[in-house]
């Protein structure tokens, strides 16, 4: 550790006002030296109150990969980043350069993330923009449905720091009081040698905290985020951490498809009427089900339709 490091690790466990020049004894350097470790602190985002007798920490929301880390991912293999193009851009480029996995990417901003068929994300500073890496090595068909398993895994995060109830939109959407907070894409890539998935990558983009005002004119009726007013009762480590750990545990509970049922119950599309266009034709129907493979299943004037992710976009819901 840096002396930046130590004085940070001692004002957090002192808690209250700790003295510069117990600070330097502790460390064994100058209480110059504390007091330029501090500055950089500060800069970097820690809230560092100062006090005739000393500094004192105030709860900061500085993403840190010793934050995050848990048993199934590990502090060397997160990736933070003050800006990048895109986190799952960054994620495919480490499968390519062999980068030990689970690993994660996590960005203060993207400049060019996108959901969906494209689409463009808007994405101020401060949010959580992220991806994971994992190397399953299995076939398409042994592939755990991991974008119901993210879904499952951040809707409960959510409810947990919130104490509110999020829904899932079919198939990668999370909602919080009638608007989009999350979206969820996922991308494998294949070894063509043989014929196995050799990466998937999640990509997440959550609004943390975000004022309505802020959004874009045509994004303030449709988005919003978990704590508009500024207030955080979690950091967006504590968050992130949740997301991945609850992620893994239902990951190592297969093939236990506990999963799927809080998907079920989570949906606020199930029972409705939906509109959506597939393989260039337009339908309207109810939507009666989610499969095991993440399917949902609309029983329409045509008979009933199967669709998967991929190859529908759903227009309405009624």
């Amino acid at each position: 550790m840096n002396t930046k490091q130590k004085v940070l690790a001692l004002l957090r466990q002192e808690g209250s006002v700790y003295s510069g020049e117990k600070l330097a004894q502790e460390i064994g350097v100058s209480r110059t030296a504390v007091w330029k470790a501090v500055r950089e602190l500060e800069k970097m985002g820690y809230h560092i109150e100062r006090h005739a007798n000393g500094y004192q920490y105030l709860a900061s929301d500085v993403l840190e990969a010793s934050q995050i880390a848990q048993t199934n991912l590990l502090a060397d293999n997160i990736y933070l980043l003050d800006e990048t193009e895109s986190t799952m851009k960054d994620a495919k480029l480490a499968a390519m350069d062999q980068q030990v996995t689970p690993a994660l990417f996590v960005a203060e901003t993207q400049t060019g993330g996108h959901g969906r068929f494209g689409r463009p994300f808007f994405s101020p500073k401060g949010q959580i923009y992220m991806s994971l890496l994992l190397n399953p090595n299995q076939s398409f068909d042994e592939l755990p449905q991991y974008t119901l398993l993210a879904a499952v895994a951040v809707s409960l995060a959510i409810d947990e720091v919130t104490g509110k109830q999020t829904e899932i939109k079919w198939v990668n959407d999370i909602y919080l009081e009638g608007k989009k907070i999350c979206g969820i894409l996922s991308e494998a890539m294949s070894d063509f040698e043989t014929g196995q998935i050799s990466h998937v990558v999640l990509g997440m983009g959550l609004n943390f905290s975000i004022p309505p005002q802020t959004f874009p004119e045509e994004l303030q009726k449709k988005a919003g985020s978990l704590f508009p007013d500024g207030q955080l009762p979690v950091s967006r480590n504590q968050l992130i951490q949740l997301i991945w750990q609850n992620f893994f545990d239902l990951l190592d509970g297969l093939p236990d498809a506990s999963y799927l049922k809080v998907y079920r119950q989570k949906s606020f599309v199930l029972g409705r009427v939906v509109s959506f266009t597939q393989q260039g034709v337009n339908y309207t129907g109810k939507a009666m089900a989610i499969s095991d493979l993440g399917e949902l299943l609309v029983e329409t004037s045509e008979g009933t339709k199967v669709l998967s992710s991929g190859e529908i976009s759903l227009q309405s819901i009624h």
